[in-house]
C-alpha cells in the first residue's frame, strides 16, 4: 500500500458538513484496508484566485495509506460531490504523522486571536510593530538633509 497526501477544498457554505464527510472518507479508507495517519482541518482560507465565483474555501488536509482502488473510490466520490471544489492527491514517501506547515500557521493564528489584545505585539495601522517604525518606516526625522527649497526659490535659480 501506498502513502498519499490528499488536500480537499470544501465550499464555504458546507463547512457544517466537514465532520460527517471526514467520518465517510475514513471511513472508506479503513474499509478498505488502509489506514489514517492524521487529518488536518485549517479551516476557512482565502483562495489565490476565485473558484465558482467564491474567494474562500474550507481546506483539509488527509494523509493516508490505502491500495489503488480504495484510492480511485475515494477521488471519484471527490469528483461527484458538489461540495468539493477541488482535491489535489500527492504521492508519499512515507507516512506523515507531525503537524504540516499550515497547521502550524493556524494553531499560530487560532493563539494569536485568542491572545488579550493588550499582550499583543504590533499596533494597528500606524505602525509600533517590532521594526518601531510608524508611517515612516522607522526612519524617523530626516534631519540629514537640509530644508527642501520653495518653488520660488527654484525658479529664481533656474533664471
Amino acid at each position: 500500500m501506498r502513502h498519499y497526501e490528499i488536500v480537499l477544498l470544501i465550499h464555504p457554505d458546507q463547512s457544517e458538513q466537514v465532520p460527517a464527510m471526514l467520518e465517510r472518507y475514513k471511513g472508506v479508507v479503513t474499509a478498505g484496508g488502509g489506514k489514517v495517519h492524521r487529518v488536518e482541518d485549517w479551516g476557512r482560507r482565502q483562495l489565490a484566485y476565485q473558484i465558482q465565483k467564491l474567494a474562500k474555501a474550507h481546506y483539509l488536509c488527509i494523509n493516508i495509506e490505502c491500495s489503488k482502488e480504495v484510492l480511485a473510490e475515494l477521488e471519484t466520490g471527490f469528483r461527484f460531490n458538489d461540495a468539493v471544489l477541488r482535491h489535489l492527491t500527492v504521492v508519499q514517501d512515507e507516512a506523515q504523522t507531525a503537524p504540516s506547515v499550515m497547521m502550524k500557521v493556524v494553531d499560530r493564528e487560532e493563539a494569536r486571536k485568542a491572545a488579550p489584545p493588550e499582550s499583543r505585539e504590533g499596533g494597528g495601522r500606524d505602525g509600533g510593530g517590532r521594526d518601531g517604525g510608524g508611517r515612516d518606516g522607522g526612519r524617523g526625522e530626516r534631519s540629514d538633509r537640509g530644508e527642501r527649497p520653495s518653488e520660488r526659490s527654484a525658479d529664481t535659480a533656474r533664471a
